[in-house]
């Protein structure tokens, strides 16, 4: 089970950066072109929202199964002096869960009734955001 967890958790982030960077591209065209924010906009939106979150759930999972972090969390004093540990522990749940945060703020803000633009900006920022704490703490030695 913690195998086909890890890889599945390995696979989707491609999957999930690759839907965040087009959605923050059209959003971010969207604002500078002043277009409506259509169904398609709203729906892009919930792809990255759905991704995320079953992202969130796979991540939690492995976080109280991973050997690392059972590791790191019997002993947190020793985890934090030890940079590997201290990112499977602490860092990189975090972020990610900030970022999830964002992503989550972003599609329930496009929902609001307000300007089109200010949907199409706020969109933009909040995935710009997301997108710059998901690659700050992605454990690239790993994953790539």
């Amino acid at each position: 089970m913690y195998t086909g967890l890890k890889h599945l958790h390995s696979f989707l982030p491609y999957l999930l950066l690759t839907v965040l960077v087009l959605a923050l591209v059209k959003s971010f065209i969207a604002y500078r072109t002043n277009q409506v924010h259509t169904d398609a906009h709203r729906k892009n939106g919930l792809i990255v929202l759905i991704l995320a979150h079953i992202q969130l759930l796979i991540g939690m999972a492995l976080y109280f199964i991973s050997p690392k972090s059972v590791t790191a969390l019997s002993d947190m004093g020793a985890a934090m002096k030890d940079s590997t540990l201290r990112l499977y522990a602490l860092e990189h749940p975090l972020m990610m869960i900030i970022a999830i945060v964002f992503i989550t703020m972003a599609y329930s803000k496009s929902k609001k009734e307000i300007a089109d633009s200010l949907k199409h900006k706020v969109k933009s920022v909040y995935y710009l955001i997301a997108l710059v704490l998901i690659l700050s703490r992605i454990p690239w030695s790993v994953w790539l």
